[in-house]
């Protein structure tokens, strides 16, 4: 964090990721409960010298500044009064000669989860809004069973018995897609010795014992009932938009699902093909059919993820997918360990139930090296729909992906590029409609942006950064940007006007009606009648009467930019002082019939 994005945050609230506190002569000692709370939850930055004043942030100032540092790092690095060491990226700003520290506290390793203090793992914190909150009894539980290093699907049920628990025709069923699958495997008959051998059985004493894995794989409905005493899914398809329905409301068609993993996979998708679209072609190399639904690669993709990542410890919260008619909403309970950001890198991620994935792959139902998020964005990318929503929430350990069934481009996001008149490539026409698309409130991050098929953070970066340049986004820090104001407003205008008073309309030769019909106000024209020559921003007011710098900025010169009527002379510095604007092409000829 430098000064400039120091400074921005000030300017809103705290947030999930972002405290502040006082801290004029000492640490606080609530500021090692933020410091808690962001390890067990996604990390943040904590700000001493900074105060609450009449509900805005404003710079108060460390006082003593080299006591307060040492002290709180001494405490960080000394293990006793947190349960363990805790690294920071600490920054020193001097802002109107008052000292300010940031510290970044990380997320903690999943294994190194809960950070709690004074010795006691009651004193374990999670961050939730603007807030530090105590853990409960069952998000400590939670936090405890995921760091244990034997994996909760592994450990072994030496109270059942492996010859008595397992549904044989669902083991046959997977020993027949495993052989068609890995022929180089030499082929095992019999049901319990296949099990066995993949360490869904093991041998104690003598004995044989099914894994939980291989219980809730393959077992029987009783005994996976036993060990499992709530609903491994809860699908329910609703026909109402989302918005539209609210929890009283009933389904119209549910189904608990309360068998084995792999049986409740088969009734999902049997479900899913009585509802999906089926359209028929031929593969013009092998003549074979193809009826996949557009969709399948995205629903069975979320549809797995949702059955092998679950927390099947939790007992108290079920896993669910609901169908609306116009998205469809899987949640599950238990966070990936993995950020949103890395969900959608190629790479291996950990996993909370390495078995149980492990099953899935081996007969080509998992994705690999960690590319069913992946898998899901380009099927909805490439069927041109608004791309998924990820929610991992690493506070209350929940997972949310919702896969919204609209198209990313209308045909009033269509017009409207066209009248933009800037040089975009697919991604960052894209990118500009996403953030066009968002609701009041809500920003564009790197991470959306790569939700549209770009591969890397890099080229994400690249995407944003000409965007900015084009006056078409506004960057509030290093990965966020939201559609600049002025942009908004004439997308929001011009979808609500008539097709026929877009560009491209331009009745007859009066220039006040060529300028009206490009969507130019009567500020716009002004400056485009009078702009002969390479002019500064203070001559471009006095034409039309402006005082304010940046609303003129905002509301007649950057949508002139925006639609390549006006260039920069210093387009790498556009706040330098010796800035100029001159027309392009493109206005020299609208200038032309816009003076009639």
């Amino acid at each position: 964090m430098n000064q400039d994005e120091l400074l921005a945050r000030l300017n809103g609230l705290e947030w999930n990721d972002f405290e502040c506190k006082r801290a004029q002569r000492g640490v606080p000692e609530d500021a090692y409960k933020t410091v808690s709370a962001f390890a067990n939850t996604a990390g943040g930055w904590l700000v001493f010298g900074v105060s609450e004043v009449n509900h805005r942030l404003e710079v108060t100032g460390v006082e003593e500044p080299d006591k307060v540092q040492n002290d709180f790092l001494a405490v960080l690095r000394g293990g006793q009064k947190l349960n363990r060491v805790v690294t920071v990226e600490a920054h020193r700003f001097e802002i109107d000669g008052k000292h300010v520290f940031a510290f970044h506290v990380p997320e903690m390793a999943r294994a190194e989860k809960p950070l709690y203090l004074k010795g006691d793992p009651r004193q374990s914190y999670l961050r939730r809004g603007a807030g530090d909150e105590q853990c409960t009894q069952s998000e400590l539980e939670r936090f405890l069973r995921d760091a244990s290093q034997e994996r909760y699907d592994g450990a072994v049920l030496s109270e059942l018995a492996a010859d008595a628990c397992f549904d044989l025709d669902t083991v046959k069923w997977y020993q027949a897609q495993f052989a068609r699958r890995n022929p180089e495997h030499a082929e095992i008959s019999d049901p319990i010795a296949f099990l066995l051998n993949w360490n869904f059985v093991v041998e104690q004493d003598g004995k044989q014992h099914p894994t939980r894995a291989g219980v809730l794989l393959f077992g029987t409905g009783r005994f996976v009932r036993q060990i499992l005493p709530r609903p491994v899914l809860d699908y329910q398809r609703i026909d109402t938009a989302f918005d539209q329905w609210s929890a009283e409301q009933r389904w119209h068609d549910r189904y608990v699902f309360e068998e084995n993993i792999f049986q409740t996979w088969q009734g999902l998708v049997a479900r899913y093909m009585r509802i999906a679209e089926h359209p028929f072609s031929l593969d013009p190399a092998t003549l074979r059919r193809n009826d996949d639904p557009p969709d399948y690669v995205a629903f069975r993709e979320a549809a797995i993820n949702l059955l092998i990542h679950q927390d099947y410890g939790d007992h108290g919260r079920k896993a669910s997918i609901k169908l609306f008619t116009d998205r469809t909403v899987f949640w599950n309970p238990g966070d990936a360990f993995a950020t949103e950001a890395e969900l959608l890198d190629p790479t291996e991620k950990e996993v909370r139930n390495p078995a149980i994935v492990k099953a899935f792959r081996r007969i080509g139902l998992s994705d690999q090296a960690g590319t069913g998020i992946r898998a899901i964005f380009r099927n909805w990318h490439e069927l041109g729909r608004t791309p998924p929503r990820l929610k991992n929430d690493k506070a209350r350990k929940e997972f949310e992906l919702v896969l919204i069934n609209k198209p990313l481009v209308t045909d009033d996001m269509r017009r409207f590029r066209e009248t933009l008149g800037a040089n975009l490539t697919p991604e960052q026409a894209d990118a500009l409609a996403l953030a066009l698309s968002l609701p009041e409130g809500e920003y564009l991050t790197l991470t959306m942006i790569r939700s549209l098929g770009v591969s890397t953070t890099q080229q994400a970066r690249g995407v944003a950064d000409h965007l900015v340049r084009q006056h078409l986004l506004d960057p509030l820090s290093e990965t966020q940007f939201r559609a600049r104001e002025a942009i908004r407003q004439r997308f929001v205008q011009e979808a609500q006007a008539p097709a026929t008073d877009q560009v491209g309309t331009r009745p007859g030769p009066s220039g006040g009606q060529v300028g009206t019909k490009l969507g130019l106000s009567a500020e716009q024209r002004t400056v485009l009648a009078q702009m002969a020559d390479e002019h500064d921003i203070a001559t471009l007011m006095q034409w039309v009467g402006r005082s304010n710098r940046s609303k003129f900025r905002e509301t007649v010169l950057a949508p002139m930019l925006a639609m390549e009527l006006v260039v920069m002379t210093i387009p790498d510095k556009p706040n330098s002082s010796k800035q100029r604007y001159r027309l392009t092409e493109q206005g020299q000829a609208l200038r032309h019939e816009v003076k009639g």
